[in-house]
């Protein structure tokens, strides 16, 4: 684990060095705090910091305040080194944000166990902030494709609309259906109609641009939320999906199958509401079923 070693006195700042690096740590060095808030404001910059209290310029507690406005999602956890033993000292540290403080003249062994401390609450801090993500994908993606699941679609629909009634911007909505699904799972089994779903989530995925919001919208259904997309641009990327996903057929161990998908596009520049152009993309992907399948459509509204 990386630590910052903060102190204005070169002799100190060298023994705390020697002191870490032979304990097994990646010590880094530096001479006062204005250095200290550049280095961890780096990418992959230490978490866990060793500041001398009394420097010129910007002091320990200062920096201390410093590194809590800037309110980092990865916390960085402070050991405080301090000559002034008093209570009333010691709490104004840690009020100023220290999580930890070791007074001067300090023991190595003392140290290095409160780092350890301290490591061990950042590596809890980590696995919280592991499952946390890990709800936020349960939450709002599909277990099976991986892909948005509906609400979070929806949720991503209704938060483009909202942003065109500011900056007003064309929307256009995708809405795609497999082909033949059921016979699929008829004719295969319930676990090839997964492996079907899934193969065409990840060519759909790859087609899209990074900005785009594509999600599964039930069954076999899939919705792409394009925005600053005119209707021309949202037709060809209609087709473009289509054209992916049947490239080539989807296999497994004892076999393989053809899959198509039918697009319905709708396109606004003033929408109001997301009802309104699902409507429109349910209707336009209707008429490319009935049209004999494996096509895009373009709702009557946009399309005049």
């Amino acid at each position: 684990m990386k630590v910052l070693v903060v102190d204005d006195d070169p002799i100190s700042r060298r023994l705390v060095e020697a002191s870490l690096s032979r304990a097994g740590y990646e010590a880094i060095a530096v001479a006062g705090g204005v250095e200290a808030l550049r280095r961890l404001a780096e990418p992959d910059s230490p978490r866990l910091v060793v500041l001398d209290w009394l420097m010129p310029g910007m002091d320990g507690l200062e920096v201390c305040r410093a590194i809590r406005a800037a309110n980092q999602e990865r916390y960085v956890y402070v050991l405080l080194l301090t000559a002034k033993d008093q209570q009333w000292e010691i709490v104004e540290g840690l009020d100023a944000g220290a999580d930890d403080y070791v007074t001067k003249p300090f023991d190595f062994h003392e140290l290095r166990a409160r780092l350890r401390s301290g490591g061990r609450i950042l590596l809890l801090q980590d696995e919280l902030l592991a499952a946390r993500e890990r709800l936020r994908i349960e939450a709002t993606h599909d277990s099976l494709t991986g892909l948005l699941n509906r609400g979070a679609t929806l949720d991503a629909l209704e938060k483009e609309i909202a942003r065109s009634g500011r900056d007003p911007a064309t929307i256009t909505l995708i809405m795609s259906d497999l082909d033949h699904f059921k016979e699929i799972n008829d004719t295969y089994g319930h676990a090839v109609g997964d492996l079907v779903l899934k193969e065409a989530a990840r060519r759909m995925r790859a087609s899209t641009r990074t900005y785009d919001s594509i999600g599964r919208y039930g069954g076999e259904e899939f919705l792409v939320v394009a925005p600053g997309c005119d209707l021309a641009a949202g037709v060809e990327l209609a087709e473009r999906l289509r054209a992916c996903v049947c490239a080539s057929q989807v296999a497994w161990a004892s076999g393989s199958v053809a899959v198509t998908v039918s697009l319905g596009v709708a396109s606004s520049t003033d929408a109001t509401s997301a009802a309104g152009l699902l409507r429109s993309a349910d209707e336009a992907l209707y008429r490319a079923k009935l049209s004999g399948r494996n096509r895009v459509a373009v709702d009557s509204a946009s399309d005049a």
